[in-house]
């Protein structure tokens, strides 16, 4: 294992999974799994608009599925797709922001509308001193 993202096949839904080294970087290289589905070529994204928001939750993994879930509210809320992320997590706290622009068929190659983060497959866990944040989305 080592930090990055990636998505993985699950029936007719996809899973996406963060790694890091610290819990935060876990979180957001999940979120850049989850956005890799929204736009193939999510290198293209420009950070142009940032949201900013807070968060809280009774476990790491249910603060996880609201980050998830939160980002794509806010994404579909304004049509956005978001390419850089930031988080950090205190006491079961997320204070996160994310950049990103409004979405261009012209210029983004569009995936898979994900719906969003569900409890299967959920881990938020540390392993062999690197951090995993994973759970299928609903697309």
């Amino acid at each position: 294992m080592k930090p990055g993202y990636e998505t993985f096949e699950h029936g007719a839904d996809i899973g996406v999974r963060g790694i890091g080294r610290t819990l935060e970087e876990a979180f957001i290289n999940a979120a850049k799994a989850l956005f890799s589905l929204v736009v193939i070529n999510l290198e293209e994204v420009k950070p142009k608009k940032e949201v900013s928001f807070e968060l809280s939750a009774e476990t790491l993994e249910d603060l996880f599925i609201e980050w998830l879930n939160r980002l794509l509210t806010e994404a579909g809320m304004e049509n956005l797709v978001f390419c850089e992320f930031h988080c950090e997590i205190k006491d079961l706290k997320l204070k996160g922001q994310a950049k990103g622009e409004p979405i261009n068929e012209n210029r983004h190659e569009l995936g898979v509308e994900v719906k969003g983060a569900t409890y299967t497959m959920l881990k938020v866990e540390k392993i062999n001193g690197l951090w995993l944040a994973q759970c299928v989305v609903d697309v």
